[in-house]
Formats: structure tokens, C-alpha cells, sequence
């Protein structure tokens, strides 16, 4: 590997490890050298990398995007070495997958589970969270996207779709009627989840025709579950992904309301960066994970 692929190298993983000595350590070669190098290719860039202090160091802004380029390029040189040597057709590393929180642990967790049964040599860290992580930056390999894809370099897969769905108990409905039109929740106690979904009105579309509707909100949640628990409980109507329902309809705790008005379905992708090689450990899991998920979903 040339002397700059080589420092690219020792600079990832110094901030891998969270500093200078601990990556030394981590290389087995000598801090100063490793010190030197760093400071070496800053110089030779002309720009400041990293920020150095006795907690360890930090990248700068510029630092940022150097390394996030670094690792791009240091796993497409590796995907050429395994060609060339004749293993790549064996994927094998450590893949960093985003998916929204139920969402994650309803569908992603199980087929993730079943790929590593598959793959012995692949890894793979599982990041749950409700909002929309940046690829490059925070070094994820795939993420999953619910909803309208905003113009970007990242490559798309639609996976499946999600319905959006207003719901309440059964108990609440006998007590208090099933809507029959959107203008029947105007008045009606309401639970909003505090996301995308989140509103003081709530959108409807049926024959043409579109809604929006004042919802009068009982009570302002930032989860899901948060929401779904409240409307099982008999507060009133909420409105959630279908999938983030679907234990609750299932067990006959939650009941759909004024199906025919719902919005367009949300499409749901696997999004990643766009390279010249994808790596192999995350074309294998794609093409592993995205009929399953359309299965699941179907």
C-alpha cells in the first residue's frame, strides 16, 4: 500500500480508537511516529486535521471530510485487493445499518439476525434512532428512509411502502361512534406523535379530493409507542405509521378508522452513498435484506 494510503490508514484508525497513543497502541508502532505521520500529512495538505488536547483529539471541520473520504477509499481499495485475490466472492467486515426505531426492531432486527446466521464473516453495528443521520459523516454504510426521498447523490431501493393510519380503541369507538368522514374528528380528543407525523391538523385524500383537518390534541408525545399506548388506553384517535400499529390491531386493541381517506402510502428505501465500488459485504446484505423486508411488508 503506498505511504499515503498507509497514512490514511493509521489516521482512521487513531480516530477510531479516540487518540494519538491509543491508536499507536491499536498499530503497535511508536507514538511519536505515529504523531509525526499525522502531522506530516497535515503539512503536505496544507490544512489542520485534528485538534490535539490531553483528552484525546478531535477532528476539525476539514478533518471531517478528509477522513470520511479516507474510509470510502480505503474500502474500495480493499474490495480491488479481494478481486485480485480471488476473495470477492467471500464479503466479510463490519457493515453500519440506521433504521427508525420500531421500525428497526420490528423488521430490520430479524433479517439482520438471519444474514449474520448467513454471513459468518460480516459484523454488523445496528443504529436505531428516530431522525435522519448523515451517511458520511457518522460512517453508516446503509440507512433506511421512510417517506418522499429529497434530491441527493445517495443511490435509493425501495424496499415497500407504509400507510399512514388513524386509529383508536375499540372501546373508545363503541362509546363515542366511528367516523364516517374526515370533519367527524374535528372536536375529538387526539394524540400526536411528536415526528413526521406531528401537526395541528391532519391530511386526508379520497376521489380527488383533500383535506386537512384541525385536530384538537389532547396530549403531544415523541414516540410512537408513546402514542399507540395512549390510544389503546382509550384517550382518543391517533395517527402513526401502519406498521408501528400493527401489534395493537392485531391483538384487536386499536381500530382502523376511515380507511378509504387515507394519504398516499410512503415509500420506504434503502438509501447509501454512491461510489465506484459498492463493498461487497454491503451489496450481500441488500440483496439479502431488501425481498425480505418487501415480504414482510407485503
Amino acid at each position: 500500500m503506498p505511504d499515503r494510503l498507509k497514512t490514511m490508514a493509521m489516521l482512521v484508525k487513531v480516530i477510531d480508537e479516540g487518540s494519538i497513543s491509543s491508536g499507536a497502541r491499536a498499530l503497535r508502532m511508536p507514538v511519536a511516529t505515529v504523531s509525526r505521520r499525522i502531522s506530516e500529512l497535515e503539512a503536505d495538505l496544507k490544512a489542520e486535521l485534528v485538534l490535539r488536547s490531553p483528552r484525546g483529539i478531535t477532528l476539525t471541520d476539514t478533518g471531517t471530510a478528509y477522513v470520511a473520504a479516507c474510509r470510502r477509499i480505503l474500502d474500495e481499495v480493499a474490495e480491488v485487493e479481494r478481486d485480485a485475490s480471488g476473495e470477492f466472492s467471500c464479503p466479510r467486515g463490519t457493515l453500519t445499518l440506521t433504521a427508525p426505531i420500531v421500525f428497526g426492531r420490528m423488521h430490520m432486527l430479524p433479517v439482520v439476525t438471519d444474514f449474520l446466521q448467513n454471513h459468518p464473516d460480516i459484523n454488523i453495528r445496528l443504529q436505531l434512532v428516530d431522525r435522519q443521520a448523515n451517511l458520511g459523516e457518522e460512517h453508516i454504510d446503509m440507512a433506511v428512509r421512510i417517506g418522499l426521498l429529497p434530491d441527493s447523490s445517495l443511490i435509493a431501493r425501495q424496499v415497500g411502502e407504509v400507510r399512514r393510519i388513524v386509529c383508536a380503541s375499540r372501546s373508545y369507538l363503541d362509546e363515542h361512534g366511528r367516523p364516517q368522514t374526515p370533519r367527524d374528528i374535528e372536536g375529538a380528543p387526539c394524540i400526536n406523535f411528536d415526528q413526521q407525523l406531528a401537526g395541528q391538523t391532519w391530511p386526508f385524500e379520497a376521489g380527488g379530493e383533500a383535506l386537512r383537518i384541525p385536530v384538537d390534541t389532547r396530549l403531544w408525545v415523541n414516540t410512537a409507542e408513546a402514542a399507540i399506548d395512549a390510544a389503546e388506553a382509550g384517550l382518543g384517535f391517533t395517527r402513526v405509521l401502519s406498521y408501528q400499529a400493527a401489534p395493537g390491531l392485531e391483538a384487536g386493541r386499536l381500530e382502523t378508522v376511515l380507511p378509504d381517506w387515507e394519504a398516499a402510502p410512503w415509500p420506504i428505501h434503502f438509501v447509501y452513498e454512491q461510489r465506484a465500488l459498492i463493498p461487497q459485504k454491503l451489496r450481500a446484505f441488500i440483496d439479502f435484506a431488501a425481498p425480505r423486508i418487501a415480504r414482510r411488508l407485503g
